[in-house]
């Protein structure tokens, strides 16, 4: 089931790539362009924008690779932890002057990639500690073993 959230959580953020990374970039470069904006000003929004398109690209990276190589778990808590407070900052600026954020899917889909990430994260854990718990068990096993066949000849 890890296998499962971490790939759920892939497929969020892959599919946040496609839409804020070309529809949302198009519609909101779109008004921006429009405005009465300093040239600079428009540039630095349109890199801001994407800055987050990359952040998105890069959770999907690190969840998927996380799927399969689950020992490397560790590296999926700071983009959980990127998530939480993003959907933390969606929900206090939405319930400040900017009402409109409440109505964006930002903080639900962050807040959802993270729950699953988070999931997915937890549950590798306990399987490795699980593994490796049978492999000491098997090796301390093997040792007795050997032990005691030395001791009979």
């Amino acid at each position: 089931m890890d296998y499962w959230f971490l790939m759920i959580s892939a497929l969020v953020s892959f599919l946040g790539v496609l839409i804020h990374g070309i529809i949302g970039a198009g519609m909101y470069m779109g008004n921006i362009n429009k405005s009465d904006l300093e040239p600079l000003t428009k540039s630095l929004s349109l890199v801001s924008w994407h800055v987050f398109t990359i952040f998105l690209f890069t959770g999907g990276v690190t969840f998927t690779y996380i799927a399969y190589y689950p020992e490397f778990s560790i590296a999926a808590y700071p983009i959980i932890l990127i998530n939480i407070l993003g959907a933390a900052l969606f929900i206090l600026l939405g319930l400040g002057k900017h009402r409109v954020l409440l109505k964006m899917p930002g903080a639900l889909l962050m807040a959802m990639t993270a729950l699953f990430a988070y999931l997915g994260t937890q549950l590798s854990i306990k399987i490795l500690n699980l593994i490796s718990n049978k492999r000491f068990i098997i090796l301390f096993s093997l040792t007795i073993v050997s032990f005691n066949k030395e001791k009979q000849t």
